[in-house]
């Protein structure tokens, strides 16, 4: 279930059109507000994975319900992991994806804690292509819009044996996305959880798997009865670790960059390229524990002077208070957070010198 280092042949797609595919009018009427995750594209694409055949059967079909056997092994055992991806329209209307490489690699190492397939990372870019080759259309134009690009993999074999699945499906399915944050990006609300937790040590939680989101529901809805937007998990040794769905930053007086790290946390590529994007310029990049003690008394001395929350979805979200039970701390705001937003986006869309080689053409 490993990936060989020789560069493997494309696979060979068979294509069937959506005879029932929106209108172009009714396509521009859906990109007109598409919101996040409710409005999907026309196709989708299927690739099954079997111990004996390996990875085959590629196609791109019209978008629609999966058929499944009641006891496919994913409905018992949870055996099953996705991505999250964006494609952006650029000025002169071509197709981009943001570092595809890493997240192949993300997806083969939640696929290795999963004791899943590890789909290998020319098959993974060559999914995003054959469906943006049908689908393109969908990619909007309209400023903070883009085509969220949802990879997942699951264990489909019938059967109630504790033991990893021999047959494995992956899609990718498509959904366009608006500006995530209406009427501008603001400060949130962030919730402690202080009786939940995300993961543990030696867990699940550094895989993208659908259980460590299910986890953090229950607490995310406690969170909104506290009036707050988010909710942040400790592990169990009282470190910071991340929220429901993004990864968190500490800004420090002195210039350096701190973001909480352990292997019960998700590596974030958003994460990563800001912290690169900051490097740039000259700060110096922490990654490793950070206690919730150090985060109060950080803020309360003034040596933190910036904290936010970054991930695909929303790119940057500056945090403007932690909550919980016993008190509220309120979260200095700075202008490094949306600085380094800015200048990821504009990499994104084409509109700033992409030079670390980031963009990826899925189009051409």
């Amino acid at each position: 279930m490993t990936t060989t280092e020789t560069e493997l042949a494309p696979l060979e797609f068979s294509v069937t059109k959506n005879l029932a595919a929106r209108s172009g009018a009714q396509r521009d009427e859906a990109l007109a507000n598409p919101g996040f995750g409710t409005i999907f594209t026309d196709h989708m694409v299927d690739i099954c994975w079997s111990a004996r055949g390996g990875w085959h059967r590629p196609r791109v079909q019209p978008y629609g319900p999966i058929s499944l056997d009641p006891a496919a092994a994913v409905l018992h055992y949870g055996q099953e992991i996705f991505e999250g991806i964006k494609a952006y329209r650029h000025a002169d209307g071509s197709i981009h994806t943001f570092r595809p490489d890493q997240n192949a690699a993300r997806l083969q190492r939640s696929a290795r804690r999963m004791a899943l397939p590890e789909l290998p990372a020319e098959y993974f870019i060559q999914s995003l292509r054959e469906l943006i080759a049908v689908d393109g259309a969908w990619v909007p134009s309209g400023e903070d819009q883009s085509l969220y690009l949802r990879p997942f993999m699951f264990a489909k074999e019938a059967f109630l044996g504790v033991r990893p699945a021999q047959k494995v499906a992956y899609y990718v399915i498509a959904s366009p996305a608006g500006s995530y944050f209406k009427g501008g990006v603001k400060p949130v609300r962030i919730w402690l959880s202080e009786t939940h937790a995300r993961a543990g040590r030696g867990g699940t939680g550094a895989a993208k798997t659908g259980g460590n989101y299910a986890s953090s529901l229950l607490p995310q809805a406690e969170a909104y009865d506290k009036g707050c937007d988010q909710v942040v998990f400790l592990d169990q040794d009282g470190n910071v670790e991340e929220l429901g769905g993004m990864n968190v930053v500490f800004v420090f007086k002195d210039g350096r960059i701190v973001t909480p790290e352990s292997d019960s946390i998700l590596e974030g590529i958003t994460r990563n390229s800001l912290l690169q994007l900051a490097e740039d310029r000259g700060h110096t990049v922490e990654r490793r524990p950070v206690s919730l003690q150090e985060w109060r008394d950080g803020v309360a001395s003034g040596d933190i002077i910036e904290v936010f929350a970054c991930g695909t979805a929303a790119v940057v979200t500056p945090i403007g208070a932690l909550v919980t039970a016993g008190y509220e701390d309120v979260q200095p705001l700075g202008d490094l957070a949306l600085s380094l937003r800015e200048e990821l986006t504009d990499i994104q869309y084409g509109r700033a010198t992409d030079k670390h080689n980031w963009l990826y053409r899925l189009d051409a």
